[in-house]
């Protein structure tokens, strides 16, 4: 069979048309990889109802072997899902398979996700298995998913660098053994298009039984072609792309989730397949997930970059304002980056303040999460001559992250200045205790972390700092991130004020409250003044 006549009767347990192309995110999974991105429970459930809301087929919640904090974390996702796949990553162990089908078996359409390296190099020094025994492994692991779950996928870890007549023997022996969904990974983003789209129209020309199951791409970005080469498997007849929002992942990161879906909404003439994600959630979603991982996107970033939709240059504007299509190929809204309509300043309401969310896609918010947010931004109002909704956006997402912290911000004073010393003095809430200190320190952050130490005593070392502009102007609020690090393990703080200083101490909060959930631990006891 070639990969013209391919046609595709099943997707994701989702009756589908040939050219439908299933959405595979992994930004659980893939994307928690990077280093430093790390989530807690209570994230990961955010950004999975958000891609469940957005429309992906398939989530992939995580690798429930790899800790008890994963597979609790599999667990909770597979039975809050309903409308889409989860899946769980499975080495070819029998532990392992077992352990994600435990995590996965309330899940309303469950997945079974194992892999198996199949390139030379990886089988002799990575694996120190011989091919027959991977071939071996294939089938064992492959029939044991299937006699536990309806839905198996299998995955050949390096598969662009895979031996044709072996990668072709595991494939077919693969869905022998129950495999629904075949991925090819180019795990290591070492591919070109032609060539990747060559090798999966290989697998349809070679593979007798390929029409049984749905080929997968799954491409990472170590030369800028994650999505070029998914583009390319796609046209070579891959119905499913495995991608993460904002392209997160190990190294260069992933296939962009954003970029894949609109390249084949934008091109539908060139490329002629569809998906089911609704696009109007993108830029909610890439913020969400920007936010809880303390990873900002680039301004020039495809979709959802700040500029992705700017124009300076007088010529473009000229056109532009003429018409949009001179020199947009899509609109702001079409992925969610709606224009405003109402204009937000000291004297707006409650009221105007809560549909200005709803046009932000924040229409579920608690009423906790909107007191907090709105008494945020009367008080910005005050400061702030233009709020623009990244102004709102920053202070939603800021008071949403704080929901369940166990050691909360009250009030910040500092003394700064080239005359020191520079000083903090700092009021927090640990456990419902007040407590606070004034301390020193070389300069006004460093002053402010050591009080924060001072109240919580901890081992994390400061790995980041980094202050984001979240508008233009001399009055924009500031966005930062701190990076903290304790016993190999890292966790991502945000935080976001008109006052940079505030912001800082909130980033700081914020991470060391991630911190103490990481690592099972309790508050340190608190030191008061």
């Amino acid at each position: 069979m070639t990969a013209s006549n391919k046609t595709t009767d099943q997707i994701a347990g989702n009756q589908v048309a040939g050219d439908r192309v299933a959405i595979f995110d992994t930004t659980l999974r893939d994307g928690e990889q990077s280093p430093g991105c790390s989530m807690n429970l209570d994230e990961k459930l955010r950004v999975a109802a958000t891609l469940e809301e957005l429309g992906v087929d398939i989530i992939e919640a995580g690798f429930p072997i790899a800790s008890n904090g994963d597979f609790e974390a599999v667990r909770r996702v597979a039975n809050m899902v309903k409308s889409c796949s989860v899946a769980g990553l499975a080495r070819a162990h029998p532990k392992d398979i077992d352990r994600s089908w435990e995590a996965l078996r309330g899940a309303a359409r469950p997945r079974i996700h194992t892999f198996i390296a199949t390139s030379p190099l990886h089988m002799k020094y990575k694996l120190q298995m011989t091919p027959e025994d991977v071939h071996q492994a294939v089938v064992d692991s492959v029939g044991r998913a299937r006699n536990l779950c309806d839905d198996v996928e299998w995955s050949c870890e390096d598969g662009t660098r895979s031996d044709h007549d072996f990668l072709c023997r595991t494939v077919e022996s693969a869905i022998k053994a129950g495999a629904s969904t075949i991925n090819v990974p180019d795990t290591v983003g070492y591919t070109v298009p032609t060539e990747f789209a060559a090798l999966i129209a290989m697998l349809y020309e070679r593979v007798p039984n390929i029409d049984q199951a749905v080929i997968s791409t799954h491409c990472h970005n170590d030369l800028g072609l994650a999505v070029a080469n998914s583009l390319a498997g796609v046209g070579a007849g891959a119905r499913q792309v495995e991608c993460t929002i904002n392209g997160l992942g190990e190294r260069a990161g992933n296939c962009a989730l954003e970029e894949i879906v609109m390249a084949l909404r934008t091109r539908a003439d060139a490329l002629t397949c569809t998906t089911g994600i609704d696009t109007t959630k993108i830029a909610p979603a890439s913020h969400l997930v920007s936010t809880i991982t303390g990873f900002q996107v680039q301004p020039n970033k495809a979709i959802v970059g700040a500029n992705a939709f700017a124009h300076e240059s007088g010529i473009h504007q000229d056109g532009f304002l003429k018409n949009s299509e001179t020199y947009e190929i899509m609109t702001p809204e079409s992925v969610g980056l709606k224009a405003s309509t109402l204009v937000m300043g000291k004297h707006s309401g409650r009221h105007a303040f809560r549909e200005k969310l709803k046009e932000l896609g924040y229409s579920d918010l608690g009423d906790n999460a909107i007191n907090d947010a709105f008494s945020r931004f009367k008080d910005l109002a005050d400061k702030k001559k233009d709020i623009f909704d990244e102004d709102i956006v920053a202070l939603v997402d800021d008071a949403a992250l704080r929901g369940n912290d166990r050691i909360k911000f009250l009030s910040l004073q500092v003394i700064a200045g080239s005359k020191g010393p520079q000083t903090a003095e700092l009021e927090l809430e640990v456990e419902g205790l007040i407590v606070k200190t004034k301390t020193e320190g070389n300069g006004p952050v460093d002053a402010i972390f050591n009080a924060i130490h001072e109240l919580c005593p901890h081992d994390g070392q400061l790995q980041l700092y980094q202050v984001h502009a979240v508008t233009e102007g001399t009055d924009a609020q500031a966005e930062v991130t701190v990076r903290l690090s304790e016993n190999g393990k890292s966790v991502n703080g945000m935080g976001a004020d008109a006052d940079t200083l505030v912001s800082s101490a909130r980033a700081y909060i914020h991470a060391l409250n991630k911190l103490v959930v990481k690592r099972g631990k309790g508050v340190p006891e608190a030191i008061s003044a």
